[in-house]
């Protein structure tokens, strides 16, 4: 299949009356009513919340691992949510990078493999792929540990990988879940100087839910999600 095209690699993303629902037995829970909202390219946006509020559903949509029940997610020009699971499946892969609170690194793999693996779905070239997977990992400060596995390092450090893996195909949008909740401060801190270091050379769009005050506070701007609404923060 032929790479999906949108209008820039590094595109605005608009939501247009977003809305998710879900069915429990007789009743339909409202997760996200009508929410409408645009990112910039660069920019770093927090999503804040009550745990239970829909945050991780949102991801989810942008992601394309889940689908709304309403309205539209646009990269650039592209319509994402009206392609089939396929395309999308291809357009997160080449498109997207994601972090998870839990990492998800493959355990099997080595350090170096596990950053590789985006370039080898994506059929990059394995020379050029090789030099960056293992710049990358030595600005996350694990350059000399490419053959180690993610059992043998703390969850700081299997956080710096999953960050090298995150960005290895330069994505037009990072999305991160909680990606510092496991992590004490100090880690926390270095972690997401290598996130903000590692985005900005690039332009990529940060989009994250957290509950730290403090990482909320380093974001261009806060959004909170109630009772399905998204709305901006009062900066005040």
């Amino acid at each position: 299949m032929k790479p999906l095209r949108i209008q820039t690699k590094r595109a605005a993303v608009r939501l247009e009356g977003l809305t998710k629902t879900y069915q429990q037995a007789d009743d339909t829970r409202i997760v996200l009513k009508g929410v409408s909202t645009s990112f910039q390219p660069g920019e770093f946006v927090a999503i804040r919340g009550r745990s239970g509020s829909g945050k991780t559903t949102l991801l989810n949509l942008l992601a394309g691992i889940d689908e709304p029940t309403e309205g539209r997610i646009l990269f650039g020009d592209l319509a994402f949510n009206e392609l089939t699971r396929e395309q999308r499946t291809i357009f997160r892969r080449d498109h997207i990078g994601f972090i998870f609170q839990f990492f998800n690194l493959i355990p099997t793999l080595t350090l170096l493999e596990n950053v590789l693996l985006p370039a080898e779905l994506s059929r990059q070239d394995a020379s050029q792929a090789g030099d960056r997977a293992r710049d990358l990992l030595d600005r996350v400060g694990l350059g000399g540990r490419f053959f180690d596995t993610p059992d043998r390092l703390s969850g700081g450090e299997q956080q710096r990988v999953a960050l090298a893996r995150a960005v290895m195909l330069k994505p037009m949008v990072i999305l991160a879940d909680e990606p510092t909740g496991n992590l004490d401060r100090k880690t926390g801190d270095v972690v997401m100087d290598l996130l903000d270091s590692l985005r900005t050379e690039s332009e990529t769009l940060l989009i994250m839910v957290t509950h730290s005050h403090t990482l909320a506070e380093r974001s261009d701007r806060v959004l909170l999600l109630e009772n399905g609404v998204l709305t901006e923060a009062d900066s005040g």
